[in-house]
């Protein structure tokens, strides 16, 4: 069973997100929240594999809850979930430590498939908020685009060239021809070699000295 955080202030709104995601037979919510302060309570108390946060609540947003939750339990994925489709939102969600960043309107088998895809090891953006960050991502590191680290061996480039492109770990594997656990520990070098905090900032890095 895939355990499920769910935090919406709005009671409706949370209780129509918790019916699309228990389509998925192997998902249940079994934590829900009105605010950030809740979701952080809860996860003390509670083990979730993904924690799916609304960008505005009141105490505590969803933003300042993502860098708590990843801070304390990096293992722990979170999905920004919002209204808002806006660049400036979207990229501090990914600063924050989020692995995915989709729109409320979006159909059940999208926002399912974000969340197998955080689960994974991906990264999920919604295609119309992809089209905006990515745009951005790329125009500011164009300006400081610099040679990769000279120390990195041919397989650390194309895993980091994967995780630029979007891929999960499965996905990586299965083109590499790597076991999962293989890419997993390809990754946690790539992370210490190049003082990354995490998949997100590898993503960057890609974009920044050119590898995707």
């Amino acid at each position: 069973m895939i355990r499920i955080l769910l935090a919406e202030d709005q009671g409706m709104v949370r209780h129509g997100l918790k019916m699309m995601v228990e389509t998925d037979e192997v998902m249940k919510v079994i934590g829900e929240a009105s605010n950030g302060k809740e979701a952080i309570s809860l996860c003390e108390k509670h083990h979730f594999d993904v924690i799916i946060l609304d960008i505005r609540m009141p105490e505590m947003d969803g933003l300042e809850a993502a860098r708590i939750i990843h801070s304390r339990w990096p293992d722990r994925k979170v999905l920004i979930l919002t209204t808002f489709n806006d660049d400036e939102y979207a990229l501090e969600a990914l600063k924050s430590g989020a692995s995915g960043y989709m729109l409320k309107d979006a159909e059940p088998q999208e926002l399912i498939k974000a969340i197998r895809s955080c689960l994974a090891g991906g990264l999920s953006l919604q295609d119309q908020v992809a089209a905006k960050v990515m745009p951005r991502l790329i125009k500011q590191q164009q300006q400081v685009s610099e040679e990769a680290d000279p120390s990195l061996t041919p397989r650390e480039l194309d895993i980091i060239r994967k995780i630029g492109e979007g891929r999960s770990n499965k996905e990586i594997a299965e083109e590499l021809a790597l076991s999962v656990g293989t890419v997993k520990n390809h990754i946690s070098i790539i992370l210490d070699k190049l003082e990354l905090r995490d998949r997100t900032q590898i993503a960057i890095y890609a974009i920044r000295h050119e590898i995707v």
